[in-house]
């Protein structure tokens, strides 16, 4: 291994993170390896079914809340559906939309399944009717199933796939042939509400359903009869059903926020209820080995819990709900801070990219800056509300009164490099030095600019300060004495976004809304070099590398940039990964990953290394010129004629990336190990080479 932090071959770390509303539909792969989501917010993701780490991009297409989502019985597709009244097919390895979306119905569709060979998609829509489609190219099979006088809400076939079973806001229950489309029987009736969820029992003897009506009921699949008496105890009405693998227990999640288990053979109520979600429970689904128990909700979440002990797996993780401002590390690397224009920050675990504890909350506006004390003992926050904040830097908890004094929102905290001091810049363009023991402000504020303070940072020695201002300049002030230092630095043509020094104090990097960033001598003000330039937008962050030797640079043209800070020369190709906006970009203390925050309302961590051309492309390395794009679909990696070169187990397959398939991404946040293949042999007779290379 080259670099990287992952010592053995375990389960990837745990990771989660949020859709920004609700999730409506959860649904394993075949395999178990993963697990598909729909959300209101549009978007279908992929998880890792084992540690809850996103798997790729979200799948966006839909223009609408998006229902449901399932995976085809080989695994190589997803479809969903949603309100937009479209079906869309998806390649379950890129998330590429496939082909066209499938338009027929004239309402939002609520459930989508394939049938047991995959050879056709069922769908349930508003319009109250069922649809059968040809999976391969798209088209009805037969004209819509009709008989519900109400919305369609969920669908399942049965395990031979001789039936198909509809739950409809008409308060029943209906059987279908899949052959003929024929209804099968009468109605089952008995809900005296909306049926929300369907499903077979695994040796297709029951039906269960979930209602409304805040029952469970369960049925004779042949006859149609109610099998026993409904199952009561939630409150609020069933939004889920599911069956366990081997059919001995059934799961159901309400809008009372709750998931219950109830024995499949009796209907008795099984332990206690689940307790955890913030919102209500809009699916449930069991792991492929009946260990675990999936649930989504409202509130955004995803949770997994163990079936034996009944407690959640893991925290739930989530994301923030709006855009994120700030993000610093913490001294030793292993944390990161976060502000959110949602008025909270969040602490992440940097190597895994966990939440950490619990949201630091009491901020009554946008979070816009947030850091590390220089012990890591503490955080501050500074924010729109016109505060600052101190937070226990391990627990999260506010350590005192909020710092005020500042009359506008404040767009920059940091601390001193010895710890002792707190200095702050404000939109009422003043800066503010303040004692972090008493929280009282040292001095009277620093007056000069005649704009909004946007950025403030220390000298590596602690004597000077630097400030960022919407007037164009940036000024720097005697730590000590609050004395301005020399004339404002003036070159660049739009407000002053970011500033800091370099490592070793020599110089001050600055980003601005010109679209440019901008080196300076730091003793005399004087410009080095020409302009940076490459972004095409706003330039929202700056940040040297702990060495020095580059500079990363992020903007509202949704990229990173990486440039030499000794020529100014940019370094390979942007970093595209963002859906938005970047605000805030900053190099981890080892210079091994760069973290960036956006306007999606993500973090996302990268390589720092990666993008450089010269960290793969060593003529002296055999791999590079020989390995095909991805692993196989048996993990393996072949040359470019198909002999075997190295095997990639099945969990880490769509995290193989190039360049030369050299760095493994670990979740997202991306963690990423890098693999040295400098002494890698390979060929008919590879043993006797690596034995010729021992010592």
């Amino acid at each position: 291994m080259r670099r990287g932090k992952l010592l053995s071959w375990p389960a990837p770390p745990l990771k989660w993170t949020g859709h920004t509303r609700r999730i409506n539909c959860l649904s394993y792969s075949p395999n178990g390896y993963h697990i598909v989501s729909a959300s209101s917010d549009e978007t279908i993701r992929i998880w890792d079914a084992e540690t809850g780490a996103a798997v790729g991009e979200p799948l966006r297409g839909h223009t609408r809340s998006v229902n449901c989502a399932v995976y085809s019985p080989d695994g190589r597709h997803i479809i969903s559906g949603s309100v937009d009244q479209t079906i869309r097919i998806w390649d379950a390895e890129t998330g590429a939309a496939v082909g066209k979306p499938l338009r027929g119905h004239t309402g939002g569709v609520r459930s989508v399944i394939y049938s047991l060979d995959g050879r056709h998609i069922i769908s349930g829509s508003e319009d109250g009717t069922i649809r059968i489609w040809d999976s391969e190219i798209g088209a009805t099979i037969s004209r819509p199933l009709k008989g519900h006088t109400g919305c369609v809400l969920h669908l399942a076939c049965s395990p031979d796939g001789r039936y198909i079973i509809s739950g409809s806001l008409d308060k029943t229950i209906r059987i279908w042939d899949a052959e003929t489309s024929a209804v099968v029987g009468n109605p089952l009736v008995g809900h005296t509400h909306s049926v929300h969820s369907v499903a077979y029992s695994p040796d297709g003897s029951h039906i269960i359903s979930g209602s409304e009506d805040t029952t469970v009921r369960i049925w004779d699949a042949a006859t149609g009869a109610a099998f026993s008496k409904p199952l009561k105890r939630h409150t609020r009405g069933v939004m889920s059903v599911a069956y366990s693998p081997d059919g001995r227990y059934i799961i159901s999640g309400s809008s009372d926020n709750t998931i219950r288990i109830w024995d499949g053979k009796t209907g008795a109520a099984v332990g206690e209820p689940l307790v955890g979600h913030a919102g209500r429970v809009c699916s449930v689904v069991y792991s492929r080995d009946g260990q675990h128990i999936i649930s989504g909700s409202d509130d955004r979440t995803i949770r997994m819990w163990d079936i034996e002990t009944g407690a959640a797996v893991g925290n739930p993780q989530e994301g923030h709900t709006s855009r994120v401002l700030s993000i610093a590390y913490s001294p030793t690397g292993r944390r990161l801070i976060s502000g959110s224009d949602d008025n909270i920050s969040r602490i992440w675990n940097a190597d895994t990219g966990a939440s950490v504890g619990r949201p630091l909350e009491g901020h009554t506006g946008s979070v816009w800056s947030v850091a590390y004390s220089p012990d890591g003992q503490h955080i501050i926050s500074g924010s729109e509300d016109r505060s600052i904040r101190i937070w226990n830097g391990e627990t999260g908890a506010a350590v005192s009164k909020p710092l005020d004094g500042h009359t506008m929102g404040i767009a920059s905290v940091t601390y001193s490099p010895d710890g002792r001091h707190i200095i702050s810049g404000s939109y009422d363009m003043t800066i503010r030095i303040w004692d972090p023991e008493t929280g009282s402000a040292v001095g009277k504020p620093l007056s000069g600019h005649t704009g909004g303070v946007m950025c403030v940072a220390y000298s590596p020695d602690g004597r000077y300060i630097i400030s960022g201002s919407s007037d164009r300049t940036i000024r720097i002030w005697d730590a000590e004495t609050g004395a301005a230092v020399g004339r404002p630095l003036t070159a660049h043509a739009g407000s002053v976004r970011s500033a800091v020094y370099s490592p070793n104090g020599r110089r001050i990097v600055s980003g601005s809304s010109d679209r440019t960033i901008r080196i300076w001598d730091a003793k005399t003000g004087a410009v080095v070099g020409n302009p940076l330039v490459g972004h095409n937008g706003l330039v929202s962050s700056v940040s040297y590398s702990p060495d020095g030797r580059y500079i990363v640079s992020s903007s509202i043209d949704r990229t990173i940039r990486t440039w030499d800070a000794e020529t100014g020369a940019a370094l390979g190709s942007p970093l595209v990964g963002h859906n938005e906006s970047v605000f805030v970009v900053v190099y981890s203390p080892d210079g091994q990953h760069i973290a960036s925050g956006s306007f999606d309302n993500t973090i996302k961590v990268w390589d720092s290394f990666s993008h450089h051309s010269t960290q793969y492309s060593s003529p002296h390395n055999p791999m590079h010129a020989n390995l095909c794009a991805r692993p196989d679909p048996d993990g393996w990696v072949r040359d470019s004629a198909h002999g075997l070169l190295y095997w990639v187990p099945p969990d880490w397959r769509t995290r193989v990336h190039s360049p030369a398939l050299l760095t493994i991404h670990l979740g997202s946040p991306i963690q990423s190990v890098s693999l040295d293949f400098e002494d890698f042999v390979f060929g008919t007779n590879w043993d006797q080479i690596y034995q010729t290379a021992q010592p």
